[in-house]
């Protein structure tokens, strides 16, 4: 898949991946993100379901690349510290 594909199936995973959890992340940290999404997504279809390496836009890419980034923005979360403690008062 092409730069421009990769950014584009990041940009649509991210921005549903941080929908369906409710953050607020940039823009640049959301198409971030939804490319990472899209490559472990991409490698665990790939591992666990046997799919083929997923080519192009199209709803199979952008299904395994939302998966794939609703675990990176969860874990990402836990990372950064976006499950912060609120103070009292």
């Amino acid at each position: 898949m092409g730069i421009i594909a990769w950014i584009v199936v990041g940009a649509i995973a991210g921005f549903i991946a941080t929908l369906i959890l409710g953050n607020r992340e940039g823009i640049v940290m959301t198409i971030i993100l939804g490319i990472v999404g899209a490559v472990v997504g991409g490698f665990l279809a790939g591992t666990f379901l046997n799919l083929k390496d997923p080519t192009g836009i199209n709803v199979e890419t952008i299904v395994v690349s939302v998966i794939g980034a609703l675990i990176v923005v969860f874990v990402a979360n836990m990372v950064m510290g976006g499950g912060r403690r609120r103070g009292i008062g």
